[in-house]
C-alpha cells in the first residue's frame, strides 16, 4: 500500500467521539483493523495549553501508532483562550480517559493503555498518571477505583516540573494556566504538579532533547531524580544533537525511534537512531 492510500485509509477511520459538551471536549478514535483486543495508546498534543494549538499536531503520531497496531485515543481539552486552564484543562484530560471505559469497544484492550504526552501533554499525561495520589476535590481526583488502569506513561520533553518551569518562565504560560504562582496559589501546584503527584503505580518512560530550547530538559531531569528518590521506576531517555521541540512530532525522528522501541519491547535498549542527532521540523 503505497503511503497516501495509508493516510486516506487512516484518515477514513478516525471516529470522532464527545466526551462532553462543551465544542473542545472530543477525541480522534483510531483503531487498526483485524478483531483485537488492541493496546491503547492515549496521545495527548501539548502547545503550551493554549487554544491555537490542537490535535491535529499528534495526528502524524496517531497515524504511525495506528500503522503498528495499536489503537490510538487522540485528545482534545479545553486550553487557555478557550475556557481552559485551572481546573478545567485538568479535568477534561481525566473525563477525556475515563471515557474510554465508556466505549465498550471489544477491539480496545484497556488492559494495555499507555498515557503519552508531548509538551504540555507530557505535563497532562504524567499528571494524569498520578490521579491516585490527587487530593480529595482536586480536579480528575477519583472517587473510586479508576475507571481506565494505565500500565505506563510516556513524556516527550514534557513540563514535568510546573513550579520549576514558572520560576524558569517567571511565571509566563504556567501562570496562565494555573492563575497565579506557587506562592499565591498552592493548592493548585499540591494538585496540577506532577512532580508533587509521586510516587507513581506505573513505571514512566521520559524522552527529551539536550538541547530543547522551549522545555529545558532540566524539567525531566529534576521529575527523575525526584521519582527514584521516592522508589518510583522512571527512564530517562536523552536525546544527543540538534533535537529541536517539536522534533518529538515527526514520526521519522530519533526521538520517536526512543518511544517506540519501547512501546515494542519496553526491556528493549535504545536503538543507535536514538542517539544521533535529529533534525529540526
Amino acid at each position: 500500500m503505497t503511503r497516501a492510500r495509508l493516510i486516506l485509509d487512516f484518515l477514513a477511520r478516525g471516529q470522532s467521539q464527545r466526551y462532553g459538551p462543551r465544542p473542545s471536549q472530543r477525541a480522534d478514535l483510531y483503531v487498526p483493523s483485524g478483531p483485537g483486543p488492541h493496546p491503547v495508546i492515549v496521545l495527548i498534543h501539548g502547545g503550551s495549553w493554549q487554544k491555537r494549538y490542537g490535535k491535529i499536531f499528534t495526528r502524524g503520531l496517531a497515524g504511525d501508532l495506528w500503522r503498528r497496531g495499536f489503537a490510538v485515543w487522540n485528545i482534545e481539552y479545553r486550553r487557555v483562550g478557550s475556557g481552559g486552564g485551572w481546573p478545567n484543562t485538568f479535568a477534561d484530560a481525566a473525563a477525556a480517559i475515563d471515557h474510554l471505559a465508556t466505549l465498550e469497544d471489544p477491539r480496545l484492550n484497556l488492559d494495555r493503555v499507555t498515557l503519552l504526552g508531548h509538551s504540555a501533554g507530557g505535563h497532562l499525561a504524567l499528571w494524569a498518571a498520578g490521579r491516585p495520589n490527587l487530593p480529595d476535590g482536586a480536579p480528575g481526583a477519583l472517587d473510586g477505583p479508576p475507571r481506565v488502569h494505565p500500565r505506563r506513561v510516556i513524556s516527550q520533553a514534557g513540563v514535568a516540573d510546573l513550579a520549576g518551569a514558572y520560576r524558569r518562565w517567571h511565571g509566563g504560560i504556567v501562570r496562565d494556566l494555573m492563575g497565579g504562582s506557587p506562592e499565591e496559589v498552592p493548592e493548585r501546584y499540591a494538585a496540577g504538579d506532577p512532580i508533587r503527584l509521586l510516587p507513581l503505580e506505573m513505571p514512566v518512560l521520559i524522552v527529551h532533547g539536550v538541547r530543547d530550547e522551549t522545555v529545558s530538559i532540566e524539567l525531566s531531569r529534576s521529575y527523575a531524580e525526584a521519582a527514584r528518590a521516592v522508589g518510583g521506576e522512571v527512564e530517562l531517555v536523552e536525546i544527543d544533537g540538534e533535537v529541536g521541540h517539536r522534533t518529538h512530532l515527526d514520526p521519522s525522528s530519533a526521538a520517536w525511534a526512543a518511544v517506540i522501541a519501547r512501546l515494542d519491547d519496553p526491556t528493549a535498549p535504545v536503538p543507535a537512531a536514538a542517539r544521533a542527532a535529529a533534525g529540526h521540523l
